[in-house]
């Protein structure tokens, strides 16, 4: 019988070498196929064994095939059906003379009588050229065909001594229930009761077979139960303690011994329970899910050569058999449909996915899947189901996704089946299974052309990959040769050959799902280019030969691309305008402009970078100063600012007019960016001119003076002076040289612009009238000076007369006898610090920093005069050294005429020149021009009480704050008891 197997898959296995070279490309070894494609019916739970599920399996067919009138199985020995002249036992000639006549005659039937496959024709496979008995070569003998029962138990692997067990066992349970049908016996409780030790060829097979048996009652009545246990129920609970218990103490099987009777009363109860709630005939105890359907799968696999993995010839006579345990395992015509599709597909991945016959079988299969799924309502079914199509469809798409790797043209037959299994394993889940589809009912081609563009865009990005990897390797391999072509340029041309082999070999099959899969295809390839081209502008900071070389060739494939995506939808409804859509051109021009753009980006960057580097070194030192009095960093910025217009009217570009402005606000922003460093942590005026200290009144016949009052008085007044963290090092020439550099900045930006325009009618891309109307605009820069220039010269002068010469004006000038502390010493060191700034300062800054000092000296005088504090103290006398103080100040800054013009002093001496005459008035005077001041401001109510008018800045003979800080420093007695009367002022700080 084994010499007949194998002359029958000798036969079939006979397979011609071209066919086994064009699948090679598809096939995996079945070990690692198999490893990821488990059962997808559901775990069992319990250590039920392959081997295990195939006895059992076995069993319950051959008591379905039984005669269906109720009539015992014949059995016949093992030796007769093997030489047919053997003498049987005496047992067996009782069994068989019993009922000879009555065994099945199905299961009897000869291969010889074997018609051409009615099932194979309807699932699309071509039936085999060679017989059931017929010889595989002429030297071989004649055996006498098996029978079907016989090759179902060589499917099953069961051993002749096994089979010859179970059908004596069935024999048995059939005398003692005669009449009784296969579907109202409990097959392994009842073989149990028939079989002992002693029926096993050793005892260790004896336990297995017990141990399976109990393992099976488990499965089917505990743990896959038809119908749910309630967890109160006692039955249940008694069988569960009886197969624990059987470790200790087993099961006394073959009579009726007290544990058998236990088993039974347990097993009995849970087997009847039916789903509707009522008791029949029939037992429940193999068609619990997923227990039946890893039982029906077992016998289906019986359907298969072993050794090719085809499709047996006798697949109608054994499935008309298999099809009469559907009562036993529950099983229905859709349950057998959608296990079958399993089986089928699962037979051509395990046998190495060659057997194009398996594919088209399963393709057809899954049809009759589709029209149940339609018609079903079965929440399990629809729960098996999906689990099926999930598993098959994980596998369909693992190639797809990939399927420029999976398919070629010596194996692309197989891919349209493969496509087939995959997309309508998917409209199956969305439109029959997925109740939200249900819900929006979208149309009918959105799920197969969803899939089969997600199967296109994937496979070619794959692709695309492997061809950039490809072409990536063979440049470094040859990295020194002297022929060396971009790598962008080279991959162009290989996408392009990808685009027409998509369009030659897998669009066609693609199209059946996808009207547009070649434009889907080319605008992918487009897409992925495309990245490549924009990593490849950003990354080159020049425009070379490389570099357009790479463009010439990207635009060729574009135009390429395009050609096949405008063919390819000539029918649709839009006329290709989604796909051209995805398509945004490359335009080379605009990659040239925006690759120099992205250069002029980084130029820019590194000249701010540099201009940072610069400032930081810079000791804003006159010994390291040129010509112009300016810092060195100045010099070397404007130098790389030139060196940058250089370098962009070289590059070798058609565009220069159109991107000069980019270059021109970078620089400019460029500029202001130092400009700005320049003066930054200068500090601004306000920040050194000295808080006001409160209002106090002159206290009249003591000393104003005393040498223990100088120093607390000293050390108040130099608080008040305003600093700015980190003002200590900014000198008077650091605030000079600091000036320097930004005039020499402006002056400077103005030279550039000359330049530009030299540079721009030199190239070839400029015409006149560009050149003519080109306006160099530096505005930033220039504004940045402007102001930089300004601020440094103000808070160069505030902290020259505020800070620097506080000695000899706020701490001094005025303090104690105002006769005695006059303004000389202050006019000596003004013009030495007059003197440094003609040495340092450029001319044409010289008069505005002067004009600055100016100011903030006049402040610093009437700051002396109006809010000295309790130290200063002024009678009526005194107001003409005040006014010939304020006289030589002036003076200062004439300079007989070769200083400031007398306008401009006149101008910034107004202020003072109005307050002075305040002190030559009477207190008496005073006292009353003040109320009158405060009644004009408050109105009636100041009558009664004088308020305290506020400082308003801004000095003035008619601002009662004015007056009122006149009388505080008047040395007067009616003028301190108006102030004690009026505001109760101290006479001290």
């Amino acid at each position: 019988m084994a010499s007949l197997l194998r002359e029958r898959s000798g036969t079939l296995g006979r397979a011609s070498s071209d066919d086994s070279l064009r699948l090679s490309s598809l096939s995996l070894t079945a070990r690692s196929l198999t490893e990821s494609l488990p059962l997808p019916f559901g775990e069992l739970g319990c250590k039920l064994s392959d081997q295990e599920l195939r006895e059992t399996a076995y069993e319950i067919f051959v008591a379905a095939c039984r005669n269906t009138a109720g009539k015992p199985l014949t059995y016949i020995s093992s030796s007769e059906r093997a030489a047919g002249s053997a003498t049987p036992s005496s047992a067996e000639r009782s069994l068989s003379s019993v009922s000879s006549m009555s065994a099945s005659p199905s299961m009897q039937r000869s291969l010889t009588s074997t018609a051409a496959s009615k099932m194979k024709k309807a699932l699309g496979m071509k039936s085999s050229k060679r017989g059931p008995g017929k010889e595989s070569s002429p030297s071989r003998t004649v055996k006498k065909p098996m029978t079907i029962g016989e090759l179902m138990r060589m499917q099953m692997k069961v051993s002749e001594q096994a089979d010859s067990r179970i059908r004596r066992g069935l024999l048995r349970i059939s005398a003692s229930q005669l009449g009784r049908r296969v579907e109202s016996i409990i097959l392994p409780l009842e073989l149990m009761q028939q079989f002992k030790t002693s029926d096993f060829p050793d005892q260790q097979e004896y336990e297995a077979w017990r141990s399976r048996n109990l393992k099976l009652l488990e499965a089917g009545l505990l743990l896959h139960p038809l119908v749910a246990l309630e967890k109160s129920d006692v039955s249940s609970q008694r069988l569960r303690q009886i197969i624990r218990g059987t470790a200790e103490r087993p099961i006394e099987t073959g009579k009726n011994s007290e544990s058998m009777q236990a088993l039974r009363s347990a097993v009995m109860p849970l087997a009847s329970r039916s789903a509707d709630g009522f008791s029949s005939e029939a037992y429940h105890w193999a068609d619990g899910s997923p227990l039946n359907l890893h039982l029906y799968h077992v016998l289906l696999e019986a359907c298969f050569d072993y050794e090719e993995g085809s499709i047996i010839d006798e697949i109608d006579e054994l499935m008309e058999l298999i099809k009469k345990t559907w009562t036993v395992l529950g099983i229905t015509q859709m349950l057998h449909n959608l296990c079958f599709l399993w089986i089928l597909f699962y037979r051509f991945v395990k046998t190495g996915q060659t057997d194009l016959d398996l594919l088209v079988a399963a393709d057809n299969q899954l049809m009759e899947v589709s029209n149940d799924a339609k018609s079903s309502k079965d929440v399990v079914y629809s729960k098996i189901l999906s689990s099926t199509l999930s598993s098959i469809l994980g596998w369909t798409e693992k190639r797809l996704l990939t399927y420029h790797d999976t398919f070629s043209a010596t194996n692309i037959e197989f891919m349209e089946y493969i496509v087939s299994l995959g997309v309508s394993s998917a409209k199956i889940m969305v439109e029959d299974i997925s109740h939200e589809y249900r819900r929006k009912r979208r149309e009918e081609a959105d799920v197969a052309r969803s899939r089969i563009d997600t199967y296109i865009r994937s496979s070619l990005r794959t692709s695309f990959a492997q061809i950039m990897e490809k072409v990536d390797s063979n440049r470094r391999s040859a990295k020194n040769q002297s022929i060396s072509v971009p790598v962008l340029a080279i991959l162009a041309k290989d996408i392009g050959d990808l685009a027409n082999k998509e369009k030659n070999i897998f669009s066609p099959i693609l199209k059946r799902w996808h009207p547009l899969a070649a434009g889907v295809a080319v605008a992918t390839l487009h897409s992925c280019f495309g990245n490549e081209l924009k990593q490849f502008i950003s990354s080159v900071t020049d425009l070379t030969i490389d570099s357009v070389q790479v463009l010439k060739a990207a635009d060729k494939l574009e135009k390429d691309l395009v050609q096949i995506a405008v063919e390819d939808s000539v029918d649709s409804e839009d006329g290709g305008k989604g796909l051209i859509r995805e398509m945004p051109p490359y335009e080379a021009e605009s990659a040239i402009a925006n690759l120099t753009k992205a250069w002029l980006k980084v130029r820019v960057d590194k000249l701010r970078e540099c201009f940072d580097k610069n400032l930081q070194q810079e000791a804003w030192n006159s010994k390291d100063t040129n010509k112009e009095r300016c810092a060195p960093s100045a010099v070397e910025v404007l130098r790389l600012v030139v060196e940058t217009i250089d370098a962009f009217f070289q590059l070798p570009i058609p565009m220069h007019p159109a991107l000069l402005p980019d270059l021109m606000i970078g620089l400019d922003k460029s500029l202001q960016h130092y400009a700005t460093k320049v003066k930054a942590g200068c500090g601004t005026r306000s920040s050194f001119i000295p808080a006001l200290p409160s209002l106090t009144r002159v206290e009249i016949g003591s000393k104003i003076w005393k040498k223990k009052d100088k120093s607390q008085n000293l050390q108040r007044r130099n608080s008040q002076v305003g600093t700015v963290t980190g003002e200590g090092s900014f000198g008077l020439l650091q605030f000079c040289l600091r000036m320097n550099t930004l005039h020499h900045i402006r002056t400077e930006v103005e030279n550039l612009g000359k330049k530009i325009k030299t540079c721009l009618r030199n190239v070839e891309s400029a015409q006149a009238d560009i050149t003519n109307g080109f306006e160099s605009k530096f505005e930033l820069t220039l504004s940045a000076c402007q102001e930089g220039i300004q601020q440094l010269c103000e808070t160069a002068a505030y902290k020259m007369i505020f800070s620097d010469l506080s000695h000899v004006l706020w701490d001094s000038l005025y303090v104690g006898d105002t006769s005695a502390s006059r303004i000389d010493p202050m006019l000596k060191q003004l013009d030495l610090h007059l003197e440094k700034i003609s040495n340092i300062l450029h001319d044409r800054l010289r008069n505005r920093v002067i004009t600055a000092l100016m100011k903030a000296s006049f402040d610093g005088f009437v700051l002396v005069l109006l809010a000295g504090g309790p130290s200063r103290a002024f009678a009526r006398q005194d107001s003409q050294i005040l006014e010939d103080d304020f006289k030589a100040l002036k003076d200062v800054y004439l300079a007989d005429g070769d200083g400031l013009p007398v306008e401009v002093v006149e101008k910034a001496a107004a202020q003072v020149k109005s307050v002075l005459p305040l002190f030559r008035i009477d207190t008496e005077s005073l006292i009353e021009r003040f109320k009158q001041l405060i009644i004009e401001t408050c109105g009636g109510t100041a009558k009664s009480k004088l308020p305290l008018p506020p400082t308003s800045g801004h000095w003035s003979p008619t601002d009662a704050n004015t007056v009122l800080r006149v009388l505080c420093h008047r040395n007067d007695e009616a003028a301190s008891k108006f102030l004690k009367k009026t505001y109760n002022l101290p006479k001290k700080l």
